[in-house]
């Protein structure tokens, strides 16, 4: 491939996979591109999509006291249901809520089989579900799975009286986070809901997520080996030069710094470390799958693509080529230079009014995974090519700097071990619930890839990325995710039978 057909390709992959959104907080923030885990599809021809509806939630379902209420959206389809015919319902995460899923993806082919009512609900603190006035500290404190999954207990209860649905059998979806809340809707209201499709979805917890460089680290290699020695010898020589004054210079230059590395400055040159990292993972973690539906120029770009990139020797040494991936991001957004400052991502995500970047979903999402989650993707792994440069500590301190002096790491330990108490980790007890999962999707490393029971079973599709299952067929898909999806579809069936 000529060099500029490749950088052509390389460009064409930006583009995708994080838009033209630009600013100081990271394309990839905690897992999270922006937009939200779940890739935000293209629309197909321009079609007309459902409009926003709105419905009448409460602030905190846990304190009969506080009657404050809020307007969260919704949208529907109903051309497909048929009388009797299932409800499928799919849940938002964290991001905004996409119209364009209620006419394309798997699920839309699945209610056009079943005859299923469709519906989509936002979940509260993304897209245009606001709660409260601000993103203060004190106001995300209604932001939580718990919180959310009550909303959509509401919600089917409104649907089913509003819709005369009462007799219907309903069936939840969603991807990445949205799949986890799909899951543990079925698990904690069990009477509300007949099934639950939890596509990508990490269901354990983890302060220290560091099996996410593990994996993409093994899919990167899926090329062959010289993939991530090249990209550990990049970081030995970045590392070797950041020590030499001279040398920083150079540096910034190459990797165009709006600021001169101060190497004194510990959580910037983790930044540093980690931002460029996660031009990697995000191409990792979304990959090949359902690119054309999710509005790429190019449909062929891969893991295989980046990896010939870093193994092209016309771009230069090792540090060059690092340096060039680099470039293209920052060329795709339109910016002059990398804002890698780590005081400059802070104060972006401290930013607390509903119009300001933070709300397009990082600040929110940081929180979560500061009370809840953790998912850190550290670099604590020794075998990874990334260097141990953007380590556990570094996620910590982000959320002390960010929310408050009591994030503290044992804070966000006993969070965390509240979360998988409440839903029970990689144990979760639940029936009538598949569990898909792709060996591409760091992601895998906190969901389930082996069957819970017959009633519980996992679909572990190798080859493919996150929520891959959910997007439309593709001629271009695997026999494993042609079969998995008509095995999700065998599964509702049965959960929908009278």
């Amino acid at each position: 491939m000529a060099r500029q057909e490749l950088l052509m390709l390389f460009v064409s992959i930006a583009v995708v996979l994080f838009g033209s959104v630009c600013g100081r907080i990271p394309n990839m923030l905690r897992g999270r591109p922006k937009g939200g885990m779940l890739g935000a599809p293209a629309n197909p021809g321009n079609i007309n999509l459902p409009p926003d509806m709105w419905f009448t939630q409460k602030l905190d379902h846990f304190n009969e006291a506080d009657t404050r209420t809020w307007q969260q959206k919704y949208s529907l389809n109903d051309t497909f249901h048929t009388p009797g015919g299932p409800v499928f319902i799919m849940l938002g995460g964290e991001g905004p809520a996409n119209a364009i899923w209620l006419v394309e993806g798997a699920w839309i082919t699945y209610a056009a089989k079943f005859g299923a009512f469709c519906l989509q609900l936002e979940h509260r603190y993304y897209g245009k579900s606001h709660p409260t006035p601000d993103m203060s500290t004190k106001n995300l404190e209604y932001l939580s799975s718990e919180q959310a999954l009550m909303d959509a207990a509401v919600f089917i209860q409104y649907v089913k009286m509003k819709f005369n649905l009462t007799d219907n059998k309903f069936v939840t979806f969603g991807g990445s986070y949205s799949g986890s809340l799909s899951g543990w809707f079925r698990e904690k209201y069990p009477h509300l809901v007949d099934g639950a499709v939890a596509t990508s979805a990490p269901v354990f917890a983890k302060v220290n997520f560091l099996e996410y460089l593990g994996v993409v680290r093994d899919s990167l290699g899926t090329t062959g080996s010289t993939c991530n020695q090249n990209i550990a010898v990049a970081i030995v020589k970045f590392s070797n030069m950041m020590a030499i004054p001279a040398k920083r210079g150079m540096l910034e230059k190459l990797f165009r710094l709006c600021d001169p590395i101060d190497h004194y400055n510990a959580p910037d040159v983790a930044n540093l470390y980690s931002t460029l990292a996660g031009n990697f993972e995000g191409i990792v973690q979304y990959n090949k799958d359902n690119r054309a539906f999710e509005g790429a120029v190019d449909t062929k770009v891969t893991i295989d693509t980046l990896c010939e990139i870093m193994s092209n020797e016309s771009l230069g040494c090792e540090v060059h080529r690092y340096a060039a991936v680099n470039s293209l991001l920052l060329d795709t957004y339109s910016q002059k230079c990398l804002d890698y400052k780590y005081s400059s991502m802070i104060n972006d995500l401290k930013k607390t009014d509903w119009n300001s970047t933070a709300a397009e979903g990082g600040r929110q999402w940081m929180y979560q995974t500061c009370v809840e989650f953790g998912w850190y993707q550290s670099s604590d792994l020794s075998d990874q090519p990334f260097g141990q440069h953007f380590p556990l500590s570094f996620s910590v301190q982000q959320c002390a700097d960010i929310f408050g002096s009591k994030f503290t790491k044992s804070f966000i330990q006993d969070s965390v071990e509240k979360t998988n108490t409440n839903y029970g980790g990689y144990g979760l007890k639940v029936t009538n619930v598949v569990f898909p999962n792709g060996s591409i999707d760091p992601w895998h490393k906190m969901g389930i890839t082996k069957n819970l029971s017959s009633l519980a079973p996992a679909v572990f599709i190798n080859g493919t990325a996150h929520c891959a299952n959910m997007y439309p067929p593709s001629p271009n898909d695997s026999e494993q995710l042609v079969q998995a999806r008509t095995f999700i579809m065998g599964q509702i069936s049965d959960w929908i039978k009278k």
